[in-house]
């Protein structure tokens, strides 16, 4: 949910390919403005760390989904040099390096990363002296910089999840909560903490706006008390972004934690979309489509013989949208590519 997913690295046998995807990307999200190059390389990057094997060359990486001539050269002058020279002068233009640096700090994208550093503002110290151009969010975003750029150890993300599910299972033990992200993918370690949280009387058309925002006020209000969440981004009617850190553990790091609260019959849907992959979601959509169908993070709809969606189709479980998919169900470990 967060606005920066990369490949997970752990067992990554082409980790340093997949970096400088990661890094091309970036420069295309941040500095050209190209959305069209950034999904091409991140999809690539996706590709190449999902493997279980090593790329040897270019016409190697050039057989796999999402690797195209440009990128596949790419990858041999990488292998064959241990440097790209694109990246090279990217690096070296003065410019890229310190708005891709402002786009790490959460709440800053590349808009505003340009606005700061053609203000002059290109390093972390020159933003804590200017905070005055930043945002709640932002500020935040710089506060714990240093502890958002770590990594979380999955057995820490259990032991957090154990935490809320007894907080909220106090409130009413029908409350059901998922973490959703790389940690239900089954990875070691996860970038933040990704939570779903739905009640069996909550649906799409039981509850107004302003009762599904009393029950999200009314979870946060008890992790606050609680001492898991610590300080607060924003909170809406359906979702709560803030910072968390388990009580349990004081010397650790504080994290990113985004909760949602989501309506009982759009809950699996929603599960699977914030699951991921995002290479993974793409197909799942595809696929749909071949099949008639629109999928997205709430619904799973048929179209109309006017290729218009129709009614949701009753999804009570992930494995509901498998089935009505005509495919084999996939295990969330199953997802990561």
């Amino acid at each position: 949910m967060s606005k920066r997913k990369a490949p997970d690295n752990a067992d990554n046998l082409n980790s340093d390919l997949s970096d400088f995807l990661i890094e091309l990307a970036n420069y295309e999200r941040n500095v050209s403005k190209n959305i069209y190059k950034y999904n091409a390389y991140r999809k690539a990057a996706g590709t190449l760390a999902a493997l279980s094997y090593r790329v040897k060359n270019g016409e190697e990486a050039k057989k796999l989904p999402g690797v195209g001539e440009k990128i596949a050269k790419k990858i041999d002058e990488f292998l064959q040099t241990g440097k790209l020279q694109k990246l090279e002068k990217i690096n070296a233009d003065g410019i890229s390096a310190p708005i891709n640096l402002m786009t790490r700090v959460s709440g800053i994208g590349p808009s505003k990363a340009k606005e700061l550093v053609d203000a002059g503002i290109k390093t972390l110290e020159d933003l804590r002296k200017n905070q005055d151009k930043l945002t709640h969010h932002q500020k935040i975003g710089l506060k714990y910089f240093q502890d958002f750029e770590q990594k979380i150890p999955r057995e820490e993300v259990r032991r957090l999840e154990t935490s809320l599910k007894s907080v909220i299972a106090n409130l009413d033990k029908e409350y059901i909560l998922t973490i959703c992200g790389s940690y239900r993918r089954g990875k070691d370690e996860s970038g933040d903490i990704d939570v779903l949280i739905t009640h069996p009387k909550f649906t799409s058309e039981s509850m107004d706006a302003k009762n599904k925002g009393g029950m999200l006020k009314n979870i946060v209000k008890h992790l606050e008390k609680e001492g898991i969440i610590t300080e607060t981004i924003s909170i809406g009617n359906t979702k709560f972004m803030g910072v968390c850190r388990d009580p349990a553990e004081s010397s650790k790091p504080f994290r990113r934690l985004d909760i949602r609260v989501t309506p009982s019959d759009h809950y699996y849907c929603a599960v699977l979309y914030f699951t991921g992959s995002d290479l993974f979601n793409k197909n799942m959509r595809a696929h749909a489509l071949k099949k008639k169908f629109t999928l997205n993070e709430y619904t799973l709809k048929h179209l109309t013989l006017e290729g218009l969606p129709g009614n949701a189709e009753l999804i009570t479980s992930e494995e509901d949208i498998f089935s009505k998919l005509g495919l084999p169900y996939k295990k969330p470990e199953e997802r990561n590519s």
